[in-house]
């Protein structure tokens, strides 16, 4: 009897540490679980201690935190058929453990596939131009559709953050030249623009200086002083036409013949300006 007591003690003093182990179980703050009773949901407890009812109960553990999975780099051919890699970051948390256990086998593997895919999809329906431009839109996009998808596991997509949009060499020189041919483009049209500005501004003047004919005498005083400022040897000096014109008509009528009748002088400038070197 004494030598059955010795070995029957240390058995039950195991089977009695086994069965604390499995009815108390202790849950962090950002934990939870989920009780099943003979298989069946019963409710979802935590934090703190939970008793379980041994081999009647079993609780599976659910944690609470956001949890951030890198999202494998996926091919993607745009809308404009330029084929790229695009790897992105998916950040969710558990909301309702509940249904995070019963709806789907493996939340985390089933929400890393369904952004995968989503991924591919929505990048698919936009052109590169949008895909670099609008980084922060698509992923905003990409965001909505899964929170959408997974609220039914009881999965809060917080954010998705498209990281690296990764071309092909040729991809990439053709895009450097096509942004080299772009400003080309505008720095040809802004000559033109100038161009046409000055011209325009030239035309305006011409018709002020033809209406007033002071102006064009100011305007050579203003020309003789900007020479005189510089050190340059050519001085020009204004000569009136009316001096010029007897002698052009001499030789308009000694190139013609004898006169018939004496012609009219017709109204010219008052100035004509000569340049002596």
């Amino acid at each position: 009897m004494h030598l059955l007591s010795m070995f029957l003690v240390p058995i039950l003093v195991i089977v009695a540490v086994i069965v604390i182990m499995a009815t108390m179980k202790i849950l962090r703050e950002y934990e939870r679980a989920v009780v099943f009773t003979f298989g069946r949901f019963q409710r979802v407890r935590g934090p703190g201690m939970v008793l379980l009812i041994p081999f009647v109960q079993e609780m599976v553990r659910v944690d609470l935190r956001i949890q951030v999975i890198e999202i494998p780099t996926q091919d993607v051919i745009s809308r404009d058929n330029v084929s790229m890699k695009v790897d992105a970051v998916l950040y969710f948390n558990v909301v309702d453990p509940e249904r995070a256990i019963i709806r789907v086998q493996s939340y985390r593997p089933a929400t890393v596939m369904l952004a995968q895919t989503t991924l591919r999809a929505v990048l698919g329906q936009h052109a590169l131009d949008e895909m670099l431009s609008e980084r922060k839109k698509l992923s905003s996009d990409v965001q909505a559709i899964l929170d959408g998808q997974t609220e039914t596991w009881g999965i809060k997509v917080t954010n998705v953050e498209i990281r690296t949009v990764e071309l092909t060499e040729n991809m990439i020189r053709a895009i450097a030249k096509q942004a080299e041919a772009e400003r080309d483009r505008r720095a040809k049209i802004i000559h033109a623009e100038a161009e046409f500005q000055a011209a325009q501004t030239l035309v305006d003047a011409a018709q002020i200086l033809s209406t007033i004919p002071a102006a064009m005498q100011l305007r050579y005083l203003q020309t003789l002083t900007e020479i005189g400022a510089e050190q340059n040897s050519t001085v020009i000096f204004p000569m009136p036409l009316d001096i010029v014109t007897p002698f052009l008509q001499l030789i308009e009528k000694a190139a013609k013949g004898p006169p018939t009748s004496t012609p009219r002088p017709s109204p010219v400038p008052a100035v004509l300006p000569m340049a002596v070197s």
